[in-house]
């Protein structure tokens, strides 16, 4: 059985690093993998997604509408973007942290009242946290990443593999303590 994993962020958020440690520790665990990435103006604070699909045997990375086994959201509005991306019964993630664009930094726009409680109506059994609020509470809320990591491994029920072995293949030596104490948030989560 093929799974399909779509994580969605804005630029800076550490959304490719979350995935490539995602697929590497999937890689590990025997599965095939394909993983696409489009980060556009990212380092702009632009919209970021991966796609990833692992299993037996994939042939493309490429997740259509409805396909989604598990949606990840680093930032609210993101999750409304990509919601449709979901597949009926699919799990989603969202951080519950909020991002402003530029036109909402400039008043032209408003950003979007209680998404939370409105994606809980459409998504029965949504997994929301505050994983910047996490973070910063260990020391750095730049290891938001890594916290929602720690969910994401939780609910696809993969807890049991050297997920600190492979955290520590991407991130530098001096943030080791940091990540692997980020992980352990986002699994009990």
């Amino acid at each position: 059985m093929i799974k399909s994993l779509l994580l969605v962020g804005v630029g800076g958020q550490g959304t490719i690093l979350t995935s490539k440690i995602l697929s590497e520790g999937l890689v590990q665990l025997g599965y095939d993998l394909k993983m696409s990435e489009i980060h556009g103006m990212a380092q702009r604070g632009g919209s970021v997604t991966t796609q990833i699909r692992y299993g037996e045997k994939v042939y493309s990375p490429c997740i259509g509408a409805g396909e989604a086994d598990l949606l990840v959201a680093f930032e609210k509005v993101e999750a409304v973007r990509y919601l449709a991306s979901l597949k009926k019964g699919g799990a989603l993630i969202v951080n519950d942290h909020e991002i402003y664009s530029l036109p909402v930094l400039t008043g032209a726009a408003a950003y979007p009242e209680n998404l939370g409680p409105r994606l809980a109506e459409l998504v029965p059994g949504l997994k929301l946290l505050n994983a910047n609020q996490i973070a910063a509470g260990l020391g750095n809320a730049k290891a938001q990443n890594v916290v929602i990591l720690g969910l994401i491994v939780k609910t696809l029920g993969l807890e049991k593999h050297d997920w600190p072995g492979v955290i520590r293949q991407f991130v530098p030596e001096k943030l080791h303590g940091l990540n692997l104490a980020a992980f352990d948030k986002g699994l009990s989560a």
